[in-house]
C-alpha cells in the first residue's frame, strides 16, 4: 500500500496499473500490481517486484475476457489460469477492458503474421520478464547485421582509394621507363597491385550484393508491420471517439441531476463468492484498514443557466471583482488589477544553490532490537541513532512549510476575503506534500538552536526559527514577505509509539497576517502516522481535520483529510474541503489530494441530498468547473537516493557564511551524516545530548539557588528563548512564541555575543 498511485495511461501496448485480484477464503481480494504488454497480462505484489520476480502471466491471444458486475472482471485461458480481478471503479473496470481486448487483438493477429511468414521465432510467447516479443529481437539482430555491412563497405571503400592510388602511380611509372633491365620488376608490382585492386572491389561487390539483398528481404516485412501500425492506429481513433461520444452522453444526462446516483457513492468492498487461483503467497506488507468515513457532502456540475449569468448577481465576490463565472480563472482572480510590479520581475538569485548531496548510504540496523522496550514512550525521550534520520532538523522541516510560499502571496493580492481564504486552505494543504516519501526523522533540535532561511533577494521574503523548549519539544517560527503576509506558528509534538506505527500529534497553532487586508488567518495541523514500523515497507499518512478561520471576517474553511482505508474506492490521500462566510454560506469547494494538487469550484446553490450510509443528510453543491489552484513541484532527479528531498530542502542544510553560531547548518552531527560518515555522526549527536543535558542540569541549580525553597526551585529550567517571547494574541485568543525582533540586525552587524555555545 505504499507505493504512490501511477497515473493512468492511455489504452494500448503497454497498460499498468493497481486491481484486486482474488486469492483465496481467507484472505479474499488482494491489490496486485497488473502489466499489460505485448499481449502479455503479468501482476507483481508491488511495483519493485517488476525488476525480479513475477507472480504469473496469462496470455490473452489464447485467453478470455468476461464482465461480472460494475467493477468485477474474469480473465481465463480454458485451462488452469484464471484471474478473478475488481478494479476500484466502474471507469476503471472499463479501461482495462478496453485495453485488454486491444491487447487481445493484436496477439491473435501477430500470432497469425507469424504463423503465416514462416518465421524462425518460436511460436511460444515470451514471458514478461525477456522485455519483448520475437519480432522486436529480430529487428534488432536485422540493424545490427545491416550495420556490420555499412561497416564493411566503409572499410572496403578505404582500401580501393589505397590501392587504386598504388596502381596509378605504378602505371605512371610504366609509361616514363624506357625498355630494359627493370621493365620485369615493374610489371610484377603493376600486376601485384591490379590484383589487389580486384579482390577488394569484389569484396566491396559481395558487400554490396548482400546488403542489397537483405534490404529487399525485409522491406516486405517492414511494410506489413507499418500497416498494421496503422490500421491499429485507426481502430484506437475509433475506439476513442466512441468513449468520447459515450462520455458526452453521460455528461448530458449527469447534469440534469439534483444529487449524484447511488453508483457514485463509495459503498465498503461487499463479500465475495468463493474463487479459484489462490497461488498469491502471504503478504509481507502491513495495512492500514481503517473503515471507510462518508463524504459529508457531495458535488454535481452546475444548471448551465449560472453560467451565462453576470457574477455580479451571484455572491459577494462577484459583486466585488465583476468578473463573468465562465471565465473565472483561479490563478488570475483579482489579480489584473494587481499586476507584478516591475521590481519584483527583476528579481535575480543571489547565489546560485545546490542541487545534489551525497547519497545516502545502505546501512542495514535492526529496528525491534532499538524499539521492542520503548513502546508507549515519548518519542523525542527516545535514544534514536542517526541511520532512522534525515540530515536536516526539525526546525529546517518546518521552514519547508513555506516551498509554495507563492499562495500567500496570490493571496495578498486578492480583493475578496473568501478568495484569499482559498489561498491560504491550500497553501495549509501544500505543506503536507513534502512528507509523502520522507520516512526519515529529522534531528531533534538542540535548546537555543536556530534556523535562518534568507530569501528575501529570490523569493521576497525570510524567515526564522528557534528551538524555545526542550520538554516538551517546541519551536517558534516567523516569516515576513515583502509581498504583504506574516506567518508565525508555534509548534510542539507529541509522539508516541504504538509497535505497528507511529503517530505524531503537532500540538500549538499557525497563524498567517496580511498587511493591506488586516485579515487574521490561523489553523492547527493535522495528526501523521507512520505505517509499518517493524515489518513491511514504511509509508505515511495524514489524517484528520482543520479549520482555517479569518478571525476579523468569520469566514472560515473546513479541511477534511481522509485516513486510508483499504476499503475505500476514493483516491489515497484525499482531501476536501468547504469555504463558509459568517453565516455559514457555502461559496467554495476545494478537493484534491495533499501529495499532488488541489482544486477549486465555485458553489452556485447548495441543498440537502439523500441521507448517507450512516443516516446523516449529506449536502449537494451545485458547481462550475473546477479549477487547479496548486500543484506539487517535481521532485530533482535522483531523489530517490537524496532522503526524497524536494529542490528546496537540498538547499537548507548548505553551508552560508554569517549565520548565526547556533544555526542547524553548523550543527556538526547532521553534517557528518549528510557526508555518509554515519559512524561519526552518531558520536557526536551522544556528545551533543549529554552537553545538553549538562547545560539543563546546570541552570536548574542555579533556578535553586535564586529559589525562595529547594522545593520550589528543584524542577526549574530559567531558560529565556533569545529572539522570541511569549505573549497573548488578543485575535485569536492564543498565547505563542512571537519574534520579538534583534536577529536580522545582529547578523548585519556579525555580532552573536548572546548566542549560548551548544554544539
Amino acid at each position: 500500500m505504499s507505493e504512490p498511485k501511477p497515473p493512468t495511461p492511455t489504452p494500448g501496448d503497454t497498460y499498468k496499473g493497481w486491481l484486486f485480484k482474488w486469492t483465496n477464503y481467507i484472505k479474499g481480494y488482494q491489490r496486485r500490481w497488473f502489466v499489460l504488454s505485448n499481449g502479455l497480462l503479468s501482476y507483481y505484489r508491488t511495483q519493485a517486484e517488476m525488476g525480479h520476480t513475477c507472480r504469473g502471466t496469462i496470455n490473452l491471444a489464447t485467453a478470455n475476457i468476461a464482465v461480472e458486475d460494475s467493477c468485477n472482471f474474469v480473465i481465463s485461458n480454458g485451462g488452469a489460469q484464471t484471474y478473478h480481478l475488481k478494479a476500484s471503479s466502474e471507469v476503471e473496470r472499463q479501461r482495462w477492458i478496453t485495453a485488454l481486448e486491444l491487447a487481445k487483438a493484436k496477439a491473435v493477429r501477430m500470432q497469425a503474421e507469424s504463423d503465416d511468414s514462416g518465421d524462425d521465432c518460436s511460436t511460444a510467447p515470451p514471458t514478461a520478464g525477456q522485455g519483448g516479443g520475437c519480432r522486436n529481437s529480430e529487428i534488432q539482430s536485422t540493424l545490427r547485421t545491416m550495420g556490420s555491412k555499412v561497416e564493411d563497405l566503409t572499410t572496403c571503400n578505404d582500401l580501393i582509394v589505397k590501392h587504386g592510388s598504388a596502381l596509378q602511380r605504378s602505371l605512371s611509372e610504366l609509361e616514363g621507363i624506357r625498355v630494359g633491365g627493370d621493365m620485369g620488376e615493374k610489371i610484377r608490382q603493376v600486376t601485384e597491385r591490379a590484383t589487389l585492386f580486384r579482390i577488394t572491389s569484389n569484396a566491396m561487390i559481395n558487400a554490396c550484393r548482400d546488403f542489397l539483398g537483405m534490404a529487399q528481404t525485409h522491406s516486405k516485412r517492414w511494410q506489413k508491420a507499418l500497416m498494421t501500425e496503422r490500421d491499429q492506429r485507426i481502430r484506437l481513433e475509433e475506439t476513442l471517439e466512441q468513449l468520447a461520444k459515450q462520455h458526452n452522453h453521460l455528461e448530458r444526462a449527469f447534469r440534469g441531476a439534483t444529487v449524484l446516483p447511488s453508483s457514485f457513492s463509495n459503498p465498503a468492498l461487499g463479500g465475495v463468492s468463493g474463487k479459484g487461483d489462490a497461488s498469491d503467497e502471504d503478504d509481507d506488507n502491513e495495512f492500514f484498514d481503517a473503515m471507510e468515513d462518508p463524504a459529508e457532502f457531495i458535488t454535481v456540475p452546475a444548471d448551465p443557466k449560472y453560467h451565462r449569468r453576470s457574477g455580479s448577481n451571484l455572491s459577494g465576490f462577484s459583486s466585488e471583482t465583476g468578473i463573468d463565472d465562465q471565465s473565472v480563472n483561479f490563478d488570475e482572480l483579482s489579480l489584473a488589477s494587481n499586476p507584478e510590479s516591475p521590481q519584483s520581475l527583476e528579481l535575480e538569485p543571489v547565489r546560485q544553490r545546490r542541487t545534489h548531496i551525497p547519497d545516502k548510504p545502505n546501512y542495514y540496523l535492526n529496528l525491534w532490537s532499538i524499539m521492542k522496550n520503548c513502546i508507549g514512550k515519548e518519542l523525542s525521550k527516545i535514544p534514536m541513532p542517526v541511520n532512522f534520520n534525515e540530515p536536516l532538523s526539525m526546525l529546517q522541516r518546518l521552514s519547508e512549510d513555506l516551498e509554495y510560499y507563492e499562495l500567500l502571496d496570490k493571496g495578498a493580492k486578492c480583493q475578496s476575503s473568501l478568495e484569499q481564504m482559498c489561498y491560504v486552505a491550500a497553501f495549509t494543504v501544500s505543506s503536507y506534500s513534502t512528507t509523502v516519501h520522507r520516512t526519515g526523522k529529522p534531528f531533534n533540535p538542540l535548546l537555543g538552536e536556530t534556523f535562518e532561511l534568507d530569501r528575501l533577494r529570490e523569493c521576497g521574503y525570510r524567515s526564522l526559527c528557534e528551538q524555545v523548549s526542550h520538554h516538551p519539544p517546541a519551536a517558534a517560527h516567523h516569516a515576513i514577505s515583502e509581498k504583504g503576509w506574516t506567518l508565525r506558528q508555534e509548534i510542539s509534538l507529541a509522539s508516541k509509539f504504538r509497535g505497528k506505527y507511529l503517530s505524531i500529534m503537532p500540538l500549538g497553532s499557525i497563524q498567517c497576517l496580511f498587511d493591506k487586508s488586516d485579515n487574521h488567518y490561523s489553523w492547527k495541523k493535522v495528526t501523521t502516522t507512520v505505517h509499518n514500523i517493524i515489518v513491511g515497507k514504511l509509508w505515511i499518512d495524514q489524517s484528520g481535520e482543520i479549520d482555517v478561520v479569518n478571525h476579523k471576517t468569520g469566514d472560515r474553511c473546513h479541511l477534511k483529510f481522509a485516513p486510508y482505508s483499504y476499503f475505500s474506492r476514493d483516491v489515497p490521500r484525499k482531501v476536501t474541503g468547504v469555504v463558509t462566510d459568517k453565516d455559514g454560506k457555502a461559496h467554495y469547494v476545494l478537493s484534491g489530494t495533499w501529495d499532488e494538487k488541489m482544486e477549486l469550484s465555485r458553489v452556485m446553490q447548495s441543498s440537502k441530498g439523500e441521507n448517507g450510509t450512516e443516516g446523516k443528510q449529506r449536502t449537494v453543491y451545485q458547481t462550475l468547473k473546477a479549477k487547479e489552484i496548486w500543484r506539487k513541484n517535481p521532485l530533482p532527479e535522483g531523489a530517490e537516493n537524496m532522503y526524497f528531498f524536494s529542490t528546496l530542502a537540498l538547499t537548507l542544510n548548505e553551508f552560508e557564511e554569517g549565520v548565526a553560531p547556533t544555526d542547524s547548518r553548523r550543527r556538526p552531527d547532521q553534517r557528518l551524516m549528510e557526508d555518509g560518515r554515519w559512524d561519526e555522526a552518531n558520536a557526536e549527536k551522544q556528545r551533543l545530548e549529554e552537553k545538553q543535558r549538562t547545560a539543563r542540569r546546570e541552570r536548574e541549580r542555579e533556578a535553586v539557588k535564586v529559589a525562595c525553597s529547594p522545593e520550589e526551585g528543584a524542577h526549574q529550567d530559567n531558560y529565556q528563548a533569545l529572539w522570541f517571547e511569549k505573549l497573548d494574541d488578543p485575535v485569536s485568543g492564543e498565547t505563542l512564541h512571537v519574534y520579538k525582533g534583534g536577529y536580522w540586525e545582529a547578523k548585519d552587524q556579525g555580532s552573536w555575543e548572546i548566542c549560548p555555545d551548544i554544539f
